[in-house]
């Protein structure tokens, strides 16, 4: 089992930037796959960003390459995401994901455990 708790989410305008941070509790935090989704009203939950065990390996949606950046502090059991250049269509609640298996799989149901998420919002 891991918990995990969202932070850094907020109100910002168009261009700006903003830092999510995942904090994970309970088994070992290097053993998981850690992802990004978010989730705009009316909208399905939609991969963002994935990060390998040791950070290593990355994959990132298209709608996102070149703005945001994921990244890993395992001795924090902590995973980022730097997220620049916001746009108002990134306004969504972003979550947190940990999968306890390997690849970098973009299917919300391969991830296995979930934070509550964090509100963001880009205003124009």
């Amino acid at each position: 089992q891991v918990q995990l708790v969202e932070s850094g989410g907020g109100l910002v305008q168009t261009g700006g930037s903003l830092r999510l941070s995942c904090v994970a509790s309970g088994r070992t935090f290097s053993s998981y796959v850690m992802g990004w989704f978010r989730q705009a009203p009316g909208k399905e939950r939609e991969f963002v960003a994935a990060i390998g065990w040791r950070g290593g390996t990355i994959s990132y949606a298209n709608f996102v390459k070149g703005r945001f950046t994921i990244s890993r502090d395992n001795a924090k059991n902590t995973v980022y995401l730097q997220m620049n250049s916001l746009k108002p269509e990134d306004t969504a609640v972003y979550y947190c994901a940990a999968r306890d298996g390997g690849g970098l799989p973009v299917g919300v149901s391969l991830y296995g455990y979930w934070g509550q998420g964090t509100q963001v919002t880009v205003s124009s």
